[in-house]
């Protein structure tokens, strides 16, 4: 437990507010992520998971409130300063975003080729490496359309590792998959997190995945706006006060 209390926050939320002009979505939002953690932002339809890793990213501004990655204000910095701070993330959307023009090695090479001044030789072997580090060695000449859901999600999921972000964002990164490729995917980010210090920030309304990967959570709700509860889910299901979230942890229970 010592070693848990002994983590720094890579990233703080401190009262944020987010809107979608006068529609108030979010209010008095604020919670950390440790580093070399999975903190899971969960939550039922319509509670602002998704408008809340817009805002992390840098997508979205915030009404009010801050977001500080490694103690550098995001918003109040200045667009030089965001964009550098911005490309400490890594972010995987929901159906992975590769270019279907491009192989994987592509597509992968294109954030070196981008922000880096590697030769294109060392491009193609850090390209090839994130790849192995996913499972996908011999699959570099491969199109995303000759692949399954689970292989793009892993594909998108090297291309978002490209740069050696401090922080992964992934936002519902089961969805549309089965269920066996959906354990091999959670199975990744507990490896990847074990073996390499990585930070996760995953939006996710999956149970299994959830108590699978968080070492962390928080509860946002739709009714109140705002975030309910923060800790390990398996710890929220057992004290939680508030019977929302306990319902949520316990879907498909026969207890």
């Amino acid at each position: 437990m010592p070693g848990e209390t002994e983590k720094t926050p890579v990233l703080r939320v401190e009262n944020l507010k987010l809107s979608y002009g006068d529609y108030e979505v979010l209010n008095e939002v604020s919670f950390e992520v440790r580093d070399g953690s999975c903190l899971v932002i969960m939550g039922g339809s319509g509670c602002g998971k998704s408008t809340l890793l817009k805002s992390l990213v840098g997508l979205l501004e915030p009404a009010e409130g801050e977001v500080y990655f490694d103690s550098r204000n995001l918003w109040a910095s200045s667009m030089e300063d965001r964009e550098e701070i911005l490309r400490g993330f890594g972010v995987l959307f929901q159906g992975g975003a590769l270019w279907s023009s491009m192989n994987l090695l592509e597509n992968v090479s294109l954030p070196l080729e981008t922000y880096t001044d590697l030769s294109e030789s060392e491009v193609a072997r850090v390209a090839e490496y994130k790849l192995g580090l996913v499972g996908l060695s011999g699959y570099e000449e491969f199109y995303p359309s000759q692949l399954s859901g689970g292989m793009k999600k892993r594909a998108g999921l090297a291309r978002a590792m490209a740069l050696d972000p401090k922080v992964l964002f992934f936002d519902e990164p089961s969805a549309g998959l089965d269920p066996l490729s959906s354990r091999r995917l959670d199975d990744l980010i507990n490896e990847l997190k074990e073996s390499l210090g990585m930070t996760f920030v995953v939006v996710s309304h999956e149970l299994a995945s959830i108590f699978e990967i968080a070492d962390d959570s928080i509860f946002l709700d739709a009714k109140s706006k705002t975030l309910l509860h923060q800790g390990s889910p398996a710890s929220l299901l057992e004290t939680s006060e508030h019977d929302h979230v306990r319902s949520f942890l316990s879907r498909g229970s026969s207890a």
